[in-house]
């Protein structure tokens, strides 16, 4: 698993730097792949896994999974496209969204777990995330 799956510095940013609330959109994160997981498949509507990708895109740019959020747009870009896509290139477009789910859905795991146990000295090195404790008794 890449260590570069999730961006913690947008991560950081998009939560205010923010350890519980960054903690909070990690596991809704995982929820939305949980969720969109099922519907992102050759046996699906090209409008369903279009629509599926679309949504799960937003999820992963919200939580700075990048690679996700490429693969996404690129299957919601061939499931809405006017001329029907080959069976091979949806096949190929739809792994590499799963590939990319699994693992970012692992990364951010491991990741919100260690901001739990960790909190804020989590990214201490990085300065990306402090907790609003933290923050509050500063």
């Amino acid at each position: 698993m890449s260590t570069h799956t999730i961006d913690t510095e947008h991560l950081a940013v998009m939560t205010g730097r923010d350890t519980d609330l960054a903690i909070e959109v990690l596991g809704l994160f995982r929820e939305q792949v949980k969720l969109w997981r099922r519907l992102i498949s050759v046996d699906q509507d090209r409008s369903v896994w279009a629509d599926a990708a679309h949504s799960l895109k937003g999820s992963a740019l919200g939580v700075g999974a990048g690679t996700l959020a490429r693969y996404c747009a690129t299957a919601e870009t061939l499931g809405r496209a006017e001329e029907v896509p080959s069976r091979v290139q949806v096949a190929v477009a739809i792994n590499d969204v799963l590939s990319a789910m699994v693992e970012a859905d692992e990364a951010a795991a491991k990741l919100a777990q260690s901001l739990e146990l960790r909190g804020a000295a989590a990214f201490a090195s990085s300065g990306s995330l402090s907790s609003a404790s933290n923050a509050s008794n500063s």
